[in-house]
C-alpha cells in the first residue's frame, strides 16, 4: 500500500499521485507515438506484433485503463446494454421469481460476451424520461425490454432514434421480438383438467393490456370452445394479491366451479390460499393449474401444476439477439419458445 507523505514545513499530509497513467506515458515507456498506443488500445489490427507487445507491456507496467468515453468516441461502442423493465422498483425487487430470472438470463450472455449490463425500471413518467435521455445520449450500444405494457411508447421511441432493441412481449414493434407459445401452453393445460373430468374450468386471466395476458386468456378461450363449455373469467394484474382476488370474485359468481386456470404462479399462490379460506379442498374440490413454473410452484400447498416457460432462456435469447443485432447480423424477426406442462398435486 502506498503511504501518505509528509508535507515539509507542516504536520499536514499529502496522498500518493492519484492520476490515471495517459497515453502519452505509455508511449514513452514503449518507446512508440502516441498513435501506436491508440491503435492498440482500441483494438486496431494495424499495428505490428512487436510493437503491440511492447505498447501492452508497458500499458500493464504503468497500470494503464483506456478511459472508457474517449475510447467510445473512436469505437462509437460503450460495451453495454441496457435490460429496461418497465415496472416499479418494488414490483421488480419483490417476489415475482419472472424478474430475476429474466436478468439472469441476460447478465449471463453478457457478461461472458465481455459486456456490462445496465439495469434501468421505467416504472413512472420521470423514470421513463430518465431511461430515455441515458439511451438516446449514447451511453449504451442497445436496449433491450421485457414484461412490456401496450402503452408503453419507450421501444418504438428509442427505434426513431436509431437505439437497436430487443423486445419480449410485444410482437407487432419492428424490432426482434423473443416470447414462448402462450396460446399451446394454456391450451395443453385446459385440456388436461378437462380430461381429468373437470367440466366448469375458470381462469383469473393477466392483465390485458399485456401480450402474455391476452394470449393465456386466448389459449384458455380456445381450448374450451373446442370442448363447448363456457368461459368463467376473473382479470389480475400477475400479483398474488390479484390472484387471491380474483379467485374470491370466481368463487362469488360460480360457487360450483371444479377447476381454476390462473395465468401465473404467483397469482396461484393467492388463489390457492383463497381457496383455503373459502374450505375448498384442492385439487378434491377444485383443481389449480397455474403457469411459469418458478421455483414458488414447488413449494405451494399443495404442490402446483403449471405451464413451464423457460424464463431464464428468454433472457439468454434477448441477450444473443442483441449481440448478432449489434454485429451486423441477419436476427429473426420473431423467436417463440417452447413451454411445458409441468404436472404436481394440485391438478
Amino acid at each position: 500500500m502506498r503511504r501518505a507523505e509528509a508535507v515539509p514545513g507542516g504536520g499536514a499530509v499529502r496522498g500518493p499521485r492519484t492520476g490515471r497513467p495517459t497515453l502519452e506515458e505509455v508511449a514513452e515507456r514503449a518507446g512508440v507515438s502516441r498513435a501506436t498506443v491508440s491503435r492498440v488500445v482500441n483494438g486496431q489490427t494495424t499495428v505490428a506484433e512487436d510493437l503491440r507487445q511492447a505498447v501492452e507491456a508497458a500499458a500493464a507496467e504503468l497500470g494503464y485503463v483506456p478511459h472508457a468515453a474517449a475510447r467510445s468516441l473512436v469505437t462509437h461502442r460503450t460495451d453495454s446494454v441496457a435490460l429496461i423493465l418497465p415496472e416499479s422498483p418494488n414490483r421488480v425487487f419483490s417476489d415475482d421469481q419472472f424478474f430475476p430470472s429474466v436478468i439472469r438470463g441476460v447478465a449471463g450472455e453478457l457478461d461472458a460476451a465481455g459486456k456490462l449490463l445496465v439495469l434501468l425500471t421505467t416504472g413512472s413518467a420521470e423514470a421513463r424520461s430518465r431511461a430515455e435521455r441515458y439511451a438516446v445520449g449514447g451511453h449504451v450500444d442497445g436496449v433491450m425490454f421485457a414484461s412490456l405494457h401496450d402503452a408503453d411508447l419507450l421501444p418504438e421511441l428509442m427505434l426513431r432514434r436509431g437505439v437497436p432493441v430487443v423486445c419480449n412481449g410485444l410482437p407487432h414493434l419492428a424490432a426482434p421480438c423473443i416470447d414462448v407459445d402462450h396460446v399451446g401452453g394454456v391450451r395443453a393445460a385446459v385440456e388436461y383438467l378437462l380430461a381429468k373430468g373437470r367440466r366448469r374450468i375458470a381462469t383469473v386471466a393477466g392483465p390485458q393490456d399485456m401480450v402474455a395476458g391476452r394470449a393465456r386468456l386466448d389459449g384458455y378461450r380456445q381450448a374450451l370452445a373446442a370442448a363447448d363449455r363456457r368461459a368463467i373469467v376473473a382479470v389480475g394484474d400477475f400479483t398474488a394479491e390479484s390472484g387471491h382476488a380474483g379467485m374470491r370474485q370466481l368463487l362469488a359468481d360460480e360457487p360450483d366451479l371444479d377447476a381454476v386456470f390462473v395465468a401465473s404462479d404467483l397469482m396461484a399462490h393467492g388463489a390457492l390460499q383463497a381457496l383455503r379460506e373459502a374450505g375448498r379442498s384442492v385439487p378434491a374440490d377444485v383443481a389449480v393449474v397455474g403457469f411459469d413454473d418458478i421455483a414458488l410452484a414447488t413449494y405451494c400447498d399443495p404442490p402446483l401444476t403449471t405451464v413451464r416457460q423457460p424464463i431464464a432462456e428468454i433472457g439468454r435469447t434477448m441477450a444473443r439477439t442483441m449481440l448478432r443485432l449489434l454485429e451486423g447480423r441477419e436476427v429473426e424477426r420473431l423467436t417463440v419458445l417452447p413451454t411445458e406442462l409441468v404436472v404436481r398435486d394440485s391438478a
